[in-house]
């Protein structure tokens, strides 16, 4: 799971828009991949991009705030593969005089792949329980005939005559604040320096080829609708030998024909007739592990609602892993016999006798709904 974004910025919750600002420089400053030595500087670099996206604007904000990440689903550029930010180019006016002399000639190294994102369908009993899923995309690996140079055999490397080799274009300009140094990647040789004599044909000289890739991906025990799963390493292929982007594995789950679910509960409904809620019964639900025994006690009404514990969704941490299950709510509607047989009509002829014909209206009493709110919320005494 992605890290709270207020947590990367190091800003409160309560943090205004300045704050916040001021924040992303300072971080965006110390792990540019251009500026900073560290070994994940460029992971670091995107993770505040992704927060700084988010937090500045106030609608993404507000439905972070109320919804965590899975509010962010579709919302986000950076959800979607850095949409949002297309490298230094698209950020540089926040803290362009920053950088502009520290750069100075240094080359784009190779360009790490894209992220991928790949929707799959599970039903509702694999979503308590997970499952393995074989997905099925598109994405650019690494080419096998020019093992990802992008240079055919007995090819040769030039220097690019459009930066003379330093991978950058320069342009100097003058602002209230003096000397501004814009820079940005080489067009022809694409930050490289350089240039091959002899592309490779199967991949036009890129080092990489679209491929259609099958991938086994573990579900967890108890997702929800719209949960995205990171699969690392299984986006498309780096540049010359870069690391791969991520697979992210967006998550549908069919709805059950009876079974229903609430945060971490599962809801069914049954039908008892009048005698087995007068008299009391015991009998067979079914649950996602199967039949289980119930205890109709006598007198039971229409709305009453049975707790199973244990029966419903594992609870997930943060870290993947699962604590306990949520419980099973049973709510039980009674049924009124519509086609009596005369010997039932019979029997419940004398039944009416003993009890009369007066009718009382309900004072204060709690409704089916006001009933399951409480079960749902844990107060179920």
């Amino acid at each position: 799971m992605p890290r709270d974004y207020y947590e990367v910025l190091g800003v409160p919750r309560s943090a205004d828009t300045k704050q916040i600002k001021s924040a992303f420089r300072r971080l965006a400053r110390q792990y540019h991949p251009d500026v900073s030595q560290e070994a994940d500087a460029e992971d670091k670099f995107k993770e505040v991009s992704a927060a700084y996206e988010v937090l500045s604007d106030d609608e993404m904000r507000a439905r972070y705030d109320r919804f965590g990440h899975e509010g962010l689903n579709g919302a986000s550029g950076f959800s979607q593969g850095m949409g949002g930010f297309g490298g230094l180019e698209d950020i540089f006016d926040i803290f362009n005089s920053a950088f502009g002399e520290q750069r100075g000639g240094r080359r784009r190294g190779p360009s790490q792949g894209a992220d991928k994102r790949v929707r799959v369908t599970i039903d509702f009993i694999e979503s308590v329980f997970g499952v393995d899923k074989e997905v099925e995309f598109l994405r650019l690996e690494s080419c096998e005939d020019c093992d990802g140079s992008g240079a055919a055999e007995g090819s040769r490397t030039v220097t690019c005559r459009t930066c003379n080799g330093s991978g950058e274009l320069r342009q100097v300009q003058q602002t209230l604040l003096g000397s501004m140094v814009r820079t940005q990647t080489c067009p022809s040789c694409g930050g490289k320096g350089s240039s091959i004599t002899k592309p490779c044909r199967s991949c036009d000289g890129s080092g990489r080829r679209r491929q259609r890739a099958l991938l086994t991906v573990k579900i967890p025990p108890g997702v929800s609708e719209g949960i995205q799963i990171q699969v690392r390493g299984e986006g498309d292929a780096g540049e010359h030998g870069a690391p791969a982007g991520n697979l992210f594995v967006v998550v549908h789950v069919k709805d059950h024909s009876y079974f229903k679910r609430s945060e971490n509960d599962i809801i069914l409904d049954i039908n008892i007739n009048i005698a087995q809620a007068a008299l009391g019964d015991t009998i067979q639900v079914e649950t996602v592990d199967g039949m289980v025994a119930l205890d109709i006690v006598p007198g039971t009404q229409t709305g009453k609602i049975f707790r199973l514990r244990g029966r419903g969704f594992p609870r997930l941490r943060a870290d993947g892993s699962s604590s306990g299950r949520g419980d099973q709510l049973v709510g039980v509607t009674v049924l009124t016999p519509t086609n009596l047989s005369e010997q039932q009509r019979e029997l419940f002829s004398q039944l009416a006798e003993t009890f009369g014909h007066d009718i009382s209206p309900q004072r204060g009493g709690r409704g089916w709904f006001e009933r399951m709110t409480d079960f749902i919320a844990g107060d179920d005494k």
